[in-house]
């Protein structure tokens, strides 16, 4: 990979590294997410192992991925952390420290963990992992992140229902880490702790095995009838996703240390969206303060990954009503992820693509890559590896070739506009 993309390096200051600018925390389901998300500018990402993470739906990573991830985001400069998360039973707890020890041979960072059980064992086991605290410890006071300051842990991940003041005030009294979610879908409950999906489906919310039961559709009943009126849409208890990507200056003042974007779930064409854009306004910020602007290209952009509605969460107030998804959404991301650039060929113009969704020649399609790199253009003849055309591109992973109007670069993706 060109050594422009690597990131820059944490300074050393006292006896761990301290970061110089926030770092960008991405998640990354699967090894193929992990390798986009730091390419498109993530200084760290978060995976989840075969045991012991809150995401047991997800393409969860073997060791071998592990240490191949691990690989591939040094060359970046970036770190690779795994979710350990879940809160207990004591059957959990079997094989817990060779499974630790397995994540440090593997070069793994740090851990982010709930349980007081595997925060313990993991420093008892397994030295060089750090250990950070999972949000789902609710931490929302400077009393308590002082707490876990003393039991030894250079980070903290507040809660979601944390507010800028209280950060603030943490960062004033408390010499720690602070890792805060910026982006991504918000719990109706307070952060996870929900035991609805216990109760609807017998699938652990804090054990890994959340049936989103808050985004079902439900009708109202009172003695077995009813009660809602003919033609009423059923409802949801959906809240709108977080984004604050127009307050980048206010977390960086409050002293937030890392930028944590949610999805672990989400898609390639999400997650390089998403970073892609945190990643230039973050830089643009730290290389001129003074003269900082938001570009409405950002804000267009977050808007073109597949979203709920959005909002600042409870950053500046507490959300009512408003916050919530009661009906259909709002609107659909108007693009849909298309291709890979997998090779470009500077002497033709022409660029080999991977197809993830059907197109087409003549669609309208947009081309981007790290670093804000993007152009739109209209799609000409399309032609198979073979150079026979195409109608359309309508086999999944085919792959394609496609004039281009400006040069791309491998792992630069294609969309197309749906209207």
């Amino acid at each position: 990979m060109s050594q422009s993309l690597i990131q820059d390096q944490p300074r050393m200051s006292g006896k761990r590294q301290r970061l110089t600018k926030p770092e960008l925390l991405a998640p990354a389901g699967s090894l193929e997410k992990l390798k986009f998300a730091v390419h498109y500018g993530a200084d760290a990402v978060y995976i989840g192992g075969q045991k012991y993470g809150l995401r047991s739906n997800a393409d969860n990573f073997s060791f071998e991925e592990m240490r191949e991830g691990v690989q591939f985001a040094a060359k970046y400069g970036a770190k690779v952390f795994v979710a350990t998360n879940i809160y207990a039973h004591q059957e959990d707890l079997d094989g817990v420290e060779e499974y630790l020890k397995q994540l440090e041979d593997a070069g793994i960072a740090a851990i982010i963990a709930a349980d007081p059980a595997i925060v313990e064992t993991a420093q008892r086991v397994a030295p060089k992992l750090e250990v950070h605290l999972s949000t789902q410890q609710s931490t929302m006071n400077w009393q308590a992140v002082q707490f876990w300051k003393e039991e030894g842990l250079p980070r903290v991940v507040l809660a979601r229902e944390t507010t800028m003041e209280e950060i603030r005030e943490m960062k004033s009294r408390v010499d720690i880490e602070l890792e805060v979610f910026i982006h991504g879908a918000m719990c109706s409950s307070v952060s996870g702790r929900c035991v609805l999906s216990n109760h609807f489906t017998d699938r652990d919310s804090n054990r890994g095995g959340c049936c989103q039961s808050c985004r079902w559709k439900y009708d109202l009943h009172a003695d077995e009838q009813s009660v809602m009126e003919p033609g009423q849409n059923p409802f949801t208890m959906s809240s709108k996703d977080l984004c604050m990507i127009q307050h980048i200056p206010d977390l960086i003042e409050a002293g937030v240390d890392s930028f944590k974007i949610e999805g672990r779930m989400k898609s390639i064409h999400y997650v390089a969206s998403v970073v892609n854009v945190y990643r230039q306004a973050i830089d643009a910020y730290m290389a001129d303060p003074e003269g900082y602007q938001l570009r409405p290209e950002w804000v267009e952009d977050i808007g073109k990954a597949a979203n709920r509605p959005l909002n600042t969460g409870f950053f500046y107030a507490v959300p009512g009503a408003e916050e919530h998804i009661y009906e259909a959404e709002e609107k659909p991301a108007p693009y849909d992820f298309a291709a890979i650039v997998t090779d470009y060929d500077e002497t033709t113009g022409i660029a080999t693509v991977q197809q993830r969704s059907p197109f087409r020649p003549g669609m309208q399609v947009e081309f981007f890559g790290p670093g804000g790199r993007q152009f739109v253009q209209q799609l000409g003849e399309i032609t198979d590896a073979a150079g026979n055309p195409l109608e359309a591109a309508r086999h999944p992973l085919q792959k394609v070739l496609v004039k281009t109007d400006h040069p791309v670069s491998p792992l630069d993706l294609m969309r197309k506009r749906l209207s």
